[in-house]
């Protein structure tokens, strides 16, 4: 498996000729007004694809499905769905097939446990978007280990460490974890995504398993920067074992 990080939570994942679209916020820098009811108000996303315009559709052209974890506007936004192909197949959680049949897409892979796509077995996971009210407000997610030939990468999607986590790593043992991190959180309420101690856990959940570190510095409601995740990780001596790409960088999952 190889992945390309492009920004947020947003990258291609290539796995033995099967190359996976997750979580596209495809919009330009600034595209889109802020998150509201947060501590700051940069509009979003603040920073631009590492790749142009021209690149970025050669990439589209290759790509065999798309995974949506949930359909918030940084994780699924208005140009995703203006560049991708109504008939591209889309792997979601069940709750999002109505708003995505509302898009105009109609190759729809809503997959309640399991499903078999090109080779790959798919699993979806559970999560927790936060706490309380603020949790219960931002809806359904989701998360989804894809496996090939016995390698299982865990894509946890916008959650907190939770007991839905914990269970994902214990089933599924991945030997790769990609954790939103950035700790979103609004002017009330507590973090939304994982905080630097939640990716921390999930560190010391699974020790076997490699951390990849996104959903940071794009996104004006993610307070957790990279510079302050990688202090944390330096404290824990975790720089080993969790990694946190720069937009743009391609890792090879080995």
């Amino acid at each position: 498996m190889k992945i390309h990080f492009l920004r947020h939570a947003t990258f291609l994942l290539e796995a033995e000729g099967v190359t996976l679209l997750i979580d596209p916020m495809l919009s330009p820098k600034d595209a889109m007004d802020p998150v509201a009811n947060a501590s700051t108000t940069h509009r979003i996303p603040m920073v631009d694809l590492p790749i142009d315009e021209a690149s970025l559709k050669k990439q589209l052209a290759k790509i065999d499905a798309v995974i949506v974890t949930h359909t918030h506007r940084d994780h699924w936004d208005a140009r995703a769905k203006e560049l991708l192909a109504k008939d591209i197949p889309l792997i979601s959680q069940p709750s999002d097939k109505d708003a995505l049949t509302a898009a105009g897409f109609t190759n729809l892979l809503p997959v309640e446990d399991t499903i078999e796509f090109k080779g790959l077995r798919i699993h979806r996971t559970g999560g927790q978007h936060g706490t309380g009210e603020i949790g219960q407000k931002m809806g359904k997610v989701s998360g989804f280990v894809i496996e090939q030939n016995g390698q299982r990468l865990y894509v946890a999607g916008d959650t907190i460490w939770c007991d839905e986590v914990a269970d994902a790593l214990k089933k599924h043992t991945p030997h790769f974890v990609v954790v939103n991190a950035g700790a979103a959180q609004f002017l009330q309420g507590g973090p939304i995504t994982m905080s630097g101690d939640d990716v921390v856990t999930v560190c010391s959940a699974l020790p076997s398993a490699k951390v990849i570190a996104v959903h940071m510095d794009t996104v004006n409601h993610c307070l957790l920067k990279r510079t302050d995740l990688r202090k944390i990780l330096e404290e824990k001596k975790l720089t080993k074992r969790c990694t946190i790409p720069t937009d743009g960088e391609v890792l090879s999952l080995t």
